[in-house]
C-alpha cells in the first residue's frame, strides 16, 4: 500500500508568527516547521505500514517554498520514504481552490491507496483543504477519525460528533483526515535525523501538477481587533465575590 500523507510547513512558533507589512499575509521568512497537526497523520501512516509487515510507502507531500523541504526531513526523520514539494513562485499566494489542484496533481502522479491529512493547520485553521483535495480526486473523504482501520481494499474511519461516534467504512483510494486523539506522535531518533538526509526529497513545480496557477489571494486591508468594552480590576481583599455582585448589577445582568 501506498499512503501520501499532506503536510504544510508553518512558521515556527518558537521563531514567533507576525503579518507581513507588505503583503497583509503570514511571514513565512521565518524558519518552517511541520503543522502539528500533520505529525499525527505522519504518524498514522507509519503505524499502517508497520501493521502492513513495513510493506508500501509512506511520501510526505506540501506545497510552499524552497525552504519547506527543510521542515518536511522531520517526517523522513519519522520515518515516512519519501517527500515531494511543490514549489514554485507562480503559486505564492495560491488560494484553497489552487492549493488542492496542487496538491491533488502531486498525489495523482503518486497513484496513492490512501491518502492521510491533519484535521487543520497550525496557522490557517481551515479544517477543508482534505475536502477539497478529495473533491478534485473524485474520492471519498472520512474527517475527524479517531481510529482507523486497513481492511485491504476499504479503510474504516470512527469520528466522534456531537451526537456520539460515528464509525464509517470507505473503499480505496480514499481520503482521511485525522484528528489529534488518534495517536501520540513519535519523537524522532538520531539514527532517524542522519538518515532523513539520504532519503528522497523531489520537487515539483506547478506545470508538473497541473498548469497554470490559480488566481491566488489578495489580502487588501487588515483591521485591528475591536477594543474591549468596559473592564474593572478586582483585587481579592476578601470582599471580591461582593465587587463582582455589585459589577453585574450595575450592568443589569444578574
Amino acid at each position: 500500500m501506498k499512503i501520501a500523507v499532506c503536510v504544510k510547513a508553518v512558521p515556527d512558533a518558537a521563531a514567533g508568527r507576525r503579518i507581513d507589512p507588505a503583503t497583509n499575509r503570514i511571514d513565512r521568512s521565518v524558519e518552517l516547521a511541520i503543522s502539528d497537526f500533520d505529525t499525527y497523520a505522519v504518524e498514522e501512516a507509519l503505524k499502517l505500514k508497520e501493521a502492513a509487515g513495513g510493506d508500501g510507502e509512506v511520501v510526505v507531500i506540501s506545497m510552499g517554498p524552497e525552504k519547506a523541504m527543510d521542515a518536511l526531513r522531520k517526517a523522513l526523520a519519522m520515518g515516512a520514504d519519501r517527500a515531494v514539494l511543490v514549489t514554485d513562485s507562480a503559486l505564492e499566494g495560491a488560494d484553497l481552490l489552487g492549493t488542492a489542484r496542487a496538491l491533488a496533481g502531486a498525489i495523482e502522479q503518486e497513484s496513492a491507496d490512501l491518502v492521510l491529512f491533519g484535521q487543520q493547520s497550525a496557522d490557517g485553521g481551515g479544517a477543508c483543504l482534505w475536502s477539497a483535495v478529495a473533491e478534485r480526486l473524485r474520492q471519498p473523504v472520512i474527517s475527524q477519525v479517531s481510529e482507523l482501520t486497513n481492511e485491504g481494499g476499504s479503510v474504516t474511519g470512527k469520528r466522534q460528533t456531537e451526537f456520539g461516534y460515528d464509525t464509517i467504512r470507505a473503499p480505496l483510494p480514499a481520503v482521511i483526515a485525522v484528528s489529534d486523539s488518534i495517536n501520540t506522535p513519535r519523537y524522532p531518533s538520531l539514527k532517524g535525523i542522519m538518515g532523513a538526509k539520504k532519503k528522497p526529497q523531489d520537487t515539483l513545480s506547478a506545470a508538473d501538477v497541473g498548469g497554470a496557477a490559480a488566481a491566488g489571494t489578495t489580502v487588501t486591508a487588515l483591521s485591528p481587533p475591536p477594543a474591549r468594552g468596559e473592564a474593572r480590576k478586582i483585587e481579592d481583599d476578601g470582599s471580591a465575590a461582593d465587587q463582582i455582585v455589585e459589577f453585574l448589577a450595575e450592568k443589569r445582568l444578574v
